[in-house]
């Protein structure tokens, strides 16, 4: 049976990569992957065979990995973040099944929201949704109506790919139509750069947030009506306070 492994490599640094993310990548003889992902992660494994494809070649890139791991070399494709939120798991899935001798097995990373939360403080400590603002694959319509449904439900919101220089009004966009649903006081934050050099942050409200200048390297969140700022930090509370008297009892031993 052929194996190919989907690697989720986190935001970037070392740190973020879990241990059997490293023991993967350490072990397989050719790292494939998107070009800019690949150069992160280049130098730590200078004894490996690389295969790098630029953005809109994903298919290309995954078939050409199918094939090396059916050849029985052994064959890592890294995402960023996941391999599975918005990563190469799924497609290498499509193309294992029109082979019989073909597994694919992923090996999770740490994705954006989680890394971009922790650096914010714990803007998705409730529920919370994920949506892409990239209309490449996702018709915008869709998306529009996704965003809809989150600002109806009053989701905590991450947004993945908030802009480009294709897409500068995007975000925009995005948050005219939160905003029928949102306060505009609605806490909200972003994240530059996660675990990589040059990271910055910043806290602010959804009437503000149209007009940052965020790009693809940046990831937005957004807050529900519960999100609050508390020492500088993005916090969405996921309730305890409510049972405070309950709570503190507890811990007094009562």
């Amino acid at each position: 049976m052929s194996r190919i492994y989907a690697v989720g490599i986190g935001p970037g640094g070392q740190e973020y990569m879990t241990q059997e993310a490293f023991q993967v990548l350490k072990q397989v003889d050719i790292i494939a992957g998107y070009t800019v992902y690949v150069d992160l992660i280049r130098e730590r494994y200078p004894d490996k065979a690389f295969f790098t494809t630029p953005m809109k070649k994903e298919i290309e890139r995954c078939r050409w990995a199918v094939e090396r791991a059916r050849e029985g070399q052994s064959v890592a494709m890294i995402c960023s973040g996941d391999a599975g939120v918005y990563g190469m798991a799924g497609l290498l899935f499509e193309l294992a099944q029109q082979y019989d001798d073909m597994e694919v097995e992923v090996v999770s990373g740490i994705t954006a929201a989680i890394s971009g939360a922790a650096v914010l403080g714990a803007p998705i400590g409730h529920d919370f949704c994920l949506i892409s603002l990239s209309d490449l694959l996702t018709p915008w319509e869709l998306i529009e109506k996704r965003l809809r449904c989150a600002g109806e439900g009053d989701f905590a919101i991450c947004l993945y790919n908030p802009r480009s220089k294709k897409r500068d009004d995007y975000l925009r966009k995005a948050c005219d139509i939160l905003l029928r649903y949102k306060a505009p006081e609605t806490v909200c934050g972003w994240v530059r750069n996660i675990g990589r050099e040059g990271e910055e942050y910043r806290v602010l409200t959804l009437g503000e947030l149209g007009a940052e200048p965020i790009d693809m390297f940046t990831t937005v969140f957004i807050g529900s009506a519960t999100t609050r700022v508390m020492n500088g930090r993005m916090i969405t509370p996921r309730g305890y306070e409510k049972h405070e008297d309950t709570y503190f009892r507890r811990n007094d031993g009562e």
